[in-house]
């Protein structure tokens, strides 16, 4: 399967915005960013971008979120962006959620990641997670990893050696990647994980079940201990070729303790890295075709919110353009945000829709609602908007 670059951002762009990720053109005309005077400080470089595993483009967005203000929303920043790899030039995209620090924000982004690459044709494809936690469960998790491996120094190999006079994460890193059978012996990172850690890692999971995705826990999976906190996860698409493998990557995870080290501000933050291997850039990147949605998805809870997240991909796959603000708690908020949007239907999932598998479909020019399946929304919505048809 042979995909262009024009191709790929084209379907990015598109993916993207149904998720409600915007670019920062988009975001800095929101008058907050116009207002603020001042720029949120930072120490972005190349040197702890490369902690990041992505070159940089990860690391990155943290710079654009504090040089353009973007700080000033004081509100969660859904940040799409398509780049350049450094060095080999080729194409890929970026996803980032700030200012959102429960799980909802990686069930969002890994959802739109698992979105883009089943729309370019790779559905088989399985989504590997593990989590280091939060600052609490890497100090103990580093303690008990640097015992093990003290240990068996002489079993080591030299860079290993080496490599724990950097981390003992960095030395482990090795191994994995050797192949080592150290490796496969040494703790596990989810068994060293804090309360607050376990739980947010176990709603990801929940939301994986409910979403019947194919997913792998590999406690081997690792980031850099001084990029990464809490969840990391790729989307490892099945590849016949056996050399080059499949022709996208896509890997991710939250990185709040990066963003602290560099502002001195805790601002929660997740993101992912999508790349269309062995590609050049095209030479004018296309235009992202903005729509207006006449539909506002509206939940409370987390079950509504997975809820939410799965109907907003359906309606995704059915041509349906929706508005949606998932990471917010409050009921007044989303039903002012749908008012202001001017939308002509706001659905609503609450606990007892959730439960019984329907949406409240409310006519905002009419002032009525009323109960509907989730099987037959998407006709009702279809049928009542000739717009979308």
């Amino acid at each position: 399967m042979s995909l262009t670059s024009t191709e790929f951002l084209k379907v990015a762009n598109h993916t993207a915005e149904h998720f409600g990720f915007q670019t920062v053109d988009q975001l800095r005309k929101n008058p907050e960013c116009k207002q603020c005077e001042k720029a949120m400080p930072h120490t972005v470089n190349n040197i702890n971008k490369r902690f990041d595993a992505h070159q940089g483009l990860l690391s990155s967005a943290i710079a654009t979120y504090c040089d353009e203000k973007l700080h000033a929303l004081e509100r969660p920043v859904l940040l799409y962006s398509y780049d350049q790899v450094p060095r080999t030039g080729e194409t890929a995209v970026t996803f980032h959620i700030f200012n959102v620090n429960r799980s909802i924000a990686e069930a969002i982004l890994i959802h739109a990641t698992r979105a883009l690459v089943g729309e370019l044709g790779y559905t088989d494809h399985t989504v590997r997670i593990n989590s280091l936690g939060d600052t609490d469960s890497l100090t103990r998790y580093s303690r008990e990893l640097a015992t093990f491996l003290k240990k068996r120094l002489d079993t080591m190999p030299p860079a290993a050696r080496e490599l724990m006079k950097e981390h003992p994460l960095s030395a482990l890193a090795h191994l994995v990647e050797q192949d080592h059978e150290l490796a496969y012996r040494s703790p596990n990172p989810l068994e060293y994980l804090s309360d607050p850690s376990r739980k947010h890692f176990r709603e990801i999971i929940e939301y994986l079940d409910m979403s019947e995705t194919p997913y792998e826990i590999d406690p081997k999976m690792l980031g850099h201990h001084e990029c990464y906190s809490d969840a990391i996860f790729s989307i490892d698409i099945a590849s016949d070729d056996k050399v080059l493998g499949a022709p996208i990557t896509a890997r991710g995870g939250r990185f709040d303790e990066f963003v602290y080290r560099t502002t001195r501000t805790r601002t929660p933050a997740v993101g992912a890295v999508v790349i269309l291997k062995n590609s050049k850039a095209p030479a004018r990147a296309p235009r992202p075709k903005v729509t207006t949605p006449t539909v506002f998805i509206v939940q409370l809870g987390f079950g509504p919110k997975i809820k939410s997240l799965l109907l907003i991909d359906s309606l995704r796959r059915a041509g349906v353009p929706v508005f949606h603000n998932l990471a917010s708690d409050s009921l007044s908020t989303q039903l002012r945000e749908a008012e202001a949007r001017g939308v002509k239907y706001t659905l609503i999932i609450g606990q007892k829709e959730f439960v019984e598998n329907t949406v409240i479909m409310r006519d905002m020019e009419m002032r009525n609602q009323e109960y509907v399946s989730q099987e037959n929304l998407i006709l009702r919505l279809k049928n009542s908007m000739s717009v979308l048809v």
